[in-house]
């Protein structure tokens, strides 16, 4: 439309109208000259021998290398990969560590997934041998250090939550320091390894764990 003017004043220009491509800048693709750090997450998709130079030539700084991953020989395999490729490449690339620390989870399943429901009461404790796996009516958890001592430190009244709050249950009764009696307050299924958080309770173990201590060697 034309320009108007009011009142003598210089006339009103139409708004300037806008689009996506205004928002797109080029990229940078001298490293160099960026500001900021790019972290990228290693893993057991990612850590290929196809994969990291990728992420190289992408723009990744810093590659972590996540410990809860971590099984025997994997990073003694994969670091030298991420050294060899910067390398190659020309690039500066720093590598970081990120211990897993204290981690609680539930065992493993006897059979399919276990369905918690809603008032049922169940045992929950430390596993009494090596197939005291979860089963209807029982939730077990591997013998740690870390997983013994959120057992004896819980107390009646207390909740856990389980795979991050999905599910709920309430214990009701302390029947040794390994051995507790819950109520589900919030159920759901019930499957292997998911984890446990224990929000109102202070746990008695390290911060670092065995197994922490093994990665950063």
């Amino acid at each position: 439309c034309p320009f108007v003017s009011i009142g003598g004043s210089a006339p009103l220009r139409p708004p300037r109208m806008l689009n996506c491509e205004m928002a797109l800048k080029r990229q940078e693709t001298d490293h160099s000259k960026r500001r900021v750090k790019v972290v990228a997450s290693l893993g057991p998709s990612s850590w290929s021998e196809e994969m990291i130079p990728k992420m190289i030539e992408a723009g990744t700084d810093i590659f972590r290398l996540n410990c809860s991953h971590r099984r025997d020989g994997d990073f003694e395999r994969v670091y030298p990969l991420i050294r060899r490729f910067a390398k190659d490449m020309g690039r500066k690339v720093e590598v970081l560590g990120d211990l897993q620390g204290p981690k609680f989870r539930v065992g493993e399943l006897a059979g399919e997934p276990v369905p918690l429901i809603e008032g049922e009461i169940l045992e929950f404790g430390i596993c009494k041998t090596d197939d005291d796996h979860i089963r209807p009516g029982r939730i077990t958890m591997k013998s740690t250090i870390e997983q013994r001592a959120l057992v004896k430190a819980a107390k009646p009244g207390i909740d856990l939550l389980i795979e991050d709050g999905l599910m709920k249950v309430n214990v009701v009764e302390k029947l040794s320091d390994t051995e507790l009696k819950v109520k589900v307050v919030r159920g759901g299924k019930l499957k292997a390894r998911k984890g446990v958080n224990v929000p109102d309770v202070e746990i008695d173990c390290a911060a670092l764990t065995e197994k922490d201590i093994e990665d950063a060697e």
